[in-house]
């Protein structure tokens, strides 16, 4: 079974959604990074999950949802999962994956 790795982007998103949330609430700031971290898991059983990014990117982009937040993925050969990004639903994606 292949592994999931994340880019130190996705790693400095994932840190600043916690941050973010962190100064209303801590236990939904966890709650949120914990939540985002084992729906990005199940790409290892399902890596189509997610929906095909159609933008300009030359890469095959997949965006997983997880509530307000997008999560950007590659499959890899061996049935790794290449987590690139984590973004708010709120924001452009088109500005990050190029």
């Amino acid at each position: 079974m292949g592994q999931v790795s994340w880019t130190d982007e996705a790693v400095s998103w994932l840190r600043d959604i916690h941050d973010y949330i962190t100064n209303d609430n801590p236990e939904a700031a966890q709650r949120a990074v914990l939540g985002i971290l084992d729906k990005t898991q199940t790409l290892l059983r399902f890596p189509h999950r997610g929906y095909r990014y159609e933008g300009e990117s030359e890469r095959d982009v997949r965006i997983l949802l997880y509530g307000h937040y997008r999560i950007a993925y590659l499959i890899g050969g061996d049935g790794d999962i290449d987590v690139l990004d984590v973004f708010h639903g709120a924001l452009d994606v088109k500005r990050y994956l190029l």
